[in-house]
């Protein structure tokens, strides 16, 4: 980017850049998950979560919707599954739709998971935040969503994700 491009770019911007770079870090660290997932007891790959997460949220998906909605390649999405069905966390289930297809629904074992790797992480935001005000918690969380829904309208619209 040209010197007169960034010189354009607002100092509140920037700061806000910075900061999610640096969040992104702290959360992506590779410690920073088996730290969690040792808490919540559940031996698991950083690359399922987000899958187990997606079927906790949205209920059975078939392989090729969740690679979509992660805006991964099928590829990975089709090792994590192989491997959180080894684990008994999912398993495979005729689609309503077209019984040529199978979708991906969390067991059991996979509910329990998510959600002990979900209480673990909550509890380690709310003790960072501790002294933070329920109030400024809630205007964290009302635009942090709505920074959020903001990205990924944008991305959509540049083809970075499916709309």
């Amino acid at each position: 980017m040209p010197a007169d491009v960034r010189a354009q770019v607002p100092p509140d911007v920037v700061e806000i850049e910075r900061a999610l770079s640096r969040i992104s870090h702290l959360l992506s660290r590779a410690r920073q998950h088996y730290q969690v997932a040792a808490e919540a007891g559940v031996p698991i790959d950083r690359a399922a979560v987000p899958i187990l997460r997606l079927l906790a949220e949205a209920g059975p998906q078939r392989s090729g919707d969740i690679a979509a909605r992660l805006a991964v390649e099928a590829p990975h999405v089709t090792r994590q599954v192989q491997r959180l069905e080894g684990a008994g966390y999912v398993e495979r289930v005729p689609d309503p739709v077209d019984r040529r297809a199978y979708g991906i629904r969390l067991t059991a074992s996979g509910r329990e998971a998510v959600d002990k790797i979900l209480d673990v992480g909550r509890q380690s935001i709310l003790h960072a935040l501790a002294d933070w005000s329920p109030a400024e918690r809630a205007q964290l969380a009302a635009l942090f969503d709505r920074m959020v829904d903001d990205f990924v309208r944008h991305a959509a619209e540049r083809g970075i994700l499916p709309r």
